[in-house]
């Protein structure tokens, strides 16, 4: 999984661009359904970003209903057969 790199010039905000690189790894099957993401730390030594825009990125992933969260464990990878509505 090699990240692309955040182009902090570009028109797109940093946390748009980490959250269509994640789009892309999870529509690749990179990230499989039903297994977590990289952590916020991993994604922010990944990227090299502050958590904020981290959390931005994870937001846009979870309305668009790619990822769901569960508290204190971290951020799952939603099946694409499960309803929007329900979590695991």
């Amino acid at each position: 999984m090699a990240a692309r790199e955040i182009d902090h010039q570009a028109p797109e905000p940093p946390y748009r661009q980490i959250a269509a690189d994640l789009t892309a790894e999870i529509e690749r099957g990179d990230l499989a359904p039903g297994r977590p993401i990289p952590s916020e730390s991993q994604l922010c030594q990944r990227y090299g970003v502050a958590r904020n825009t981290v959390r931005s990125a994870v937001a846009v992933l979870r309305e668009n209903g790619l990822v769901h969260t569960v508290p204190q464990r971290g951020t799952y990878v939603r099946d694409r057969n499960e309803p929007a509505g329900e979590s695991t």
